[in-house]
């Protein structure tokens, strides 16, 4: 359906190097979108630019933009600018995670969550907004967790960035509705990346016990999210902003 279409459109995706951000980027160009990919792992990046599909659809480019650097996402959205001339999609993706026990923590390990998972995010909303608000247009998605809804007591941190983001997302759903931009989040339910690997490696009881919750009787794979961020992207959702929308296999209806 043309509804669903993203040809001629150019989307940012932060931690689109690896896992979930990876997975949609893949999805995203397959749709027809031109696709660039931010991180900080140089060899990740470039091992995610040589990904080529059986309909010869790949990633177009990459840029080195750390989210919790101000500076650094001005100029990587001016890069992606000067190249392409706009940005109608950006997914918000990049994050972080250490667990213990909250009493663990100490502030340099706090800030560094909540610096990239939430004030990064902000930052890339509010730096892409005036390209967004000339062009008439934008779609906006950022990655929340499962924690945006569920408290895990050692993830304090995490969970309190991931709750910020579905806060933050409705803020900006309501105050730029009037520019035709769509802000939405997207719930990843337990999602097999880097990110939970040390969950599935350290704890069998709890990895076992989250999969036996799932109705879906598994866990989720990076490529489980390219439906829903294909419908957030495209028109197909012009009419639906400020929304949390979890792809978790029925995990938060058991």
């Amino acid at each position: 359906m043309d509804s669903f279409n993203l040809n001629n459109k150019v989307a940012l995706i932060t931690g689109g190097n690896g896992g979930i951000g990876l997975g949609i980027a893949k999805g995203l160009a397959l749709s027809g979108a031109t696709v660039v990919i931010s991180g900080r792992n140089n060899s990740k990046t470039s091992q995610a630019l040589s990904w080529k599909s059986s309909t010869n659809k790949s990633l177009d480019s990459s840029i080195n933009m750390d989210v919790t650097n101000e500076k650094s996402i001005v100029e990587g959205i001016q890069l992606i600018k000067e190249k392409f001339g706009k940005i109608d999609i950006l997914v918000n993706n990049a994050g972080i995670n250490i667990r213990k026990a909250p009493e663990q923590y100490n502030l340099s390990e706090w800030n560094s969550i909540i610096s990239t998972n939430l004030t990064g995010v902000f930052l890339c909303c509010q730096k892409v907004y005036p390209l967004m608000a000339t062009a008439g247009h934008g779609k906006i998605i950022n990655i929340g967790s499962m924690t945006s809804v569920l408290g895990i007591g050692v993830t304090a941190a995490y969970s309190s960035s991931k709750g910020g983001v579905v806060q933050l997302t409705k803020s900006l759903a309501l105050a730029w509705a009037k520019d035709n931009i769509q802000v939405n989040t997207i719930l990843p339910g337990w999602i097999e990346t880097d990110l939970t690997a040390p969950l599935q490696a350290t704890d069998p009881i709890r990895y076992s016990s989250i999969t036996n919750r799932i109705p879906a009787q598994r866990w989720g794979q990076p490529d489980d999210l390219v439906g829903a961020a294909i419908f957030l992207s495209s028109k197909a959702s012009d009419y639906v902003t400020g929304i949390s929308l979890p792809v978790d296999g029925g995990y938060l209806s058991s």
